[in-house]
């Protein structure tokens, strides 16, 4: 499959304040070797991180156990992926 005939994904990320969460983020992404197309990261008024990170050149599934692990780090309130339209 060539990198045009993969979807655009996005992930979407809330985290605590916590300064390492962007890192942890990221890093699933550079074990799969895969450099993200987009990272927007905003801290909201009261407190928390949200995180856009819009890749292609990745499976659904594999996105999908990257997100998985990602909820699974302890400053992570909720991580979820979709398909850019």
């Amino acid at each position: 499959m060539s990198s045009s005939d993969w979807p655009v994904l996005e992930l979407r990320v809330t985290a605590e304040p916590d300064p390492g969460a962007i890192a942890r983020v990221l890093e699933r992404f550079q074990n799969q070797n895969v450099l993200p197309r987009r990272v927007v990261v905003q801290q909201a008024s009261d407190g928390t991180v949200h995180m856009e990170i819009e890749v292609s050149g990745l499976s659904e599934e594999t996105l999908n156990l990257i997100a998985g692990k990602i909820a699974q780090v302890p400053c992570i309130m909720n991580a979820y992926w979709y398909r850019r339209v």
